[in-house]
């Protein structure tokens, strides 16, 4: 097992990873900006280092200043979390130069399954189901998008090849919206991932979006898939709401496809944690990236099958053995609670001037906010996870309801109430909502 493991990330996704090398016994690091020092994760970690300025680009997303902190503290390990470097595969291939271990895949893992144009192709000849063609569909400028959108019909979806999180894509239904919005995609793509290359896929517009958590030790061929999450409440492509079991979801083949997604992990040598992405129409789903990481939604997994996707990532990685016999016990949902405008979704940046959090039987939070903490505007709006769960789905909504009454933030504005209004609209009750649902109806909240 590692001595010391550096966290190359923030919030409450920082705070996890600190719980779980507590309960392992392995000494933390947190690094972090200079509007982070009075940050949870700084102060539940064993030692800290400011790794740079309030913008990501120059704290954490600053390889140079995250190997020198690496290297001063004697970490032994880095744990990327989600976001930022997560995904980098320069980032892991110089923390492996340096003889530190990068807590996720390879360096060509990650190029070869990260990289969203890359997967589809490796999809492809596997034999896992995909939108397109699965040959080089990159995507550079306004012409080429053109001529992708001409070969698969509007509407069409040009995605991040290095994307993830809902950021760096968008929907196309003409030639009008592909001149007017395709240079600002190339943009976005760049500020959050640090590369522009594009893809394309046909985009379709009643679709479930489900995905599968892996688990994956090729050197004790262990190839472990659990359950499939249902993420279908979106707004702007980021998810708000997940769960599992995938109650009204019955996918044609599922056996195949899963001993082929197996067989894909073993003979691409991958390691770690990881979720494939697919969307669902008509009991056909088809894959449409994989992130090659640990997942923003991983603790609605961990609350349905009692495990600890953490521990079980840092064990592989470390070399240790883990425990494969997880099963699902409960019904378990996820609100991803935002500091933002609930109605055009608009950050919400300020002061936290009093909080109380639920509990009670089948309630989990994650987060790292407290009263008095600042709400940056400088990352991601989403300050607090909310999980539930129950033995059937019925009784895990009436807890998170009930929970979400409990949960009051005040101080800033949050989307606790859209939420409420969510879980009780009977699309959300019968389980026939889609992608594009929310987005439709969000003018009746």
């Amino acid at each position: 097992m590692f001595k010391k493991i550096l966290i190359a990330n923030r919030g409450e996704i920082a705070v996890r990873i600190i719980r779980a090398c507590r309960e392992l016994g392995v000494k933390t690091v947190s690094v972090h900006s200079n509007s982070d020092s009075e940050a949870m994760h700084v102060k539940l970690a064993d030692e800290s280092i400011c790794i740079g300025e309030s913008n990501a680009a120059s704290s954490y997303l600053n390889i140079p200043n995250i190997l020198s902190a690496a290297t001063i503290t004697g970490s032994d390990a880095v744990h990327p979390g989600y976001g930022f470097l997560s995904e980098n595969e320069k980032f892991s291939e110089i923390l492996s130069k340096y003889k530190i271990k990068f807590i996720g895949p390879s360096p060509e893992s990650i190029f070869s399954l990260g990289n969203k144009n890359n997967a589809l192709k490796i999809a492809k000849k596997f034999n896992i189901p995909i939108l397109g063609s699965g040959e080089d569909t990159t995507i550079t400028s306004v012409n080429e998008a053109k001529i992708f959108a001409k070969k698969f019909k509007f509407p069409i979806v040009i995605k991040a090849s290095y994307g993830g999180g809902g950021r760096g894509m968008r929907v196309f239904n003409s030639n009008n919206e592909i001149e007017k919005h395709f240079d600002s995609l190339r943009i976005e793509a760049k500020n959050y991932f640090g590369n522009d290359s594009l893809y394309g896929e046909k985009f379709l517009s009643k679709a479930k979006h489900i995905e599968f958590q892996i688990v994956s030790d090729p050197k004790k061929n262990i190839f472990i898939i659990l359950g499939q999450r249902d993420c279908s409440i979106q707004r702007k492509n980021q998810k708000l709401i997940e769960e599992i079991p995938s109650k009204y979801v019955q996918i044609k083949n599922i056996e195949k496809i899963s001993d082929n997604i197996k067989k894909m992990l073993k003979e691409t040598n991958y390691e770690g944690l990881g979720t494939m992405e697919f969307l669902y129409q008509d009991k056909e789903i088809f894959f449409i990236e994989m992130n090659t990481r640990l997942q923003v939604e991983h603790p609605v997994t961990e609350e349905a099958f009692n495990c600890d996707l953490v521990k079980k990532q840092i064990r592989i990685a470390a070399g240790d053995s883990i425990i494969t016999d997880d099963k699902q016990l409960s019904h378990s949902i996820e609100c991803r609670i935002n500091a933002e405008n609930p109605k055009n979704f608009l950050p919400s940046p300020g002061t936290i001037k009093y909080i109380n959090l639920p509990g009670g039987r089948g309630v989990r939070v994650d987060t790292a906010i407290y009263t008095n903490y600042n709400v940056s505007p400088h990352y991601d709006s989403m300050i607090l996870k909310l999980i539930c769960k129950a033995p059937k789905r019925e009784e895990a909504i009436k807890i998170m309801l009930r929970s979400l009454n409990e949960l009051i933030l005040e101080g800033i504005v949050t989307n606790i109430d859209l939420h409420k209004w969510i879980l009780k609209q009977k699309k959300f009750t019968d389980g026939s909502y889609t992608t594009n649902w929310l987005e439709e109806n969000i003018k009746k909240f």
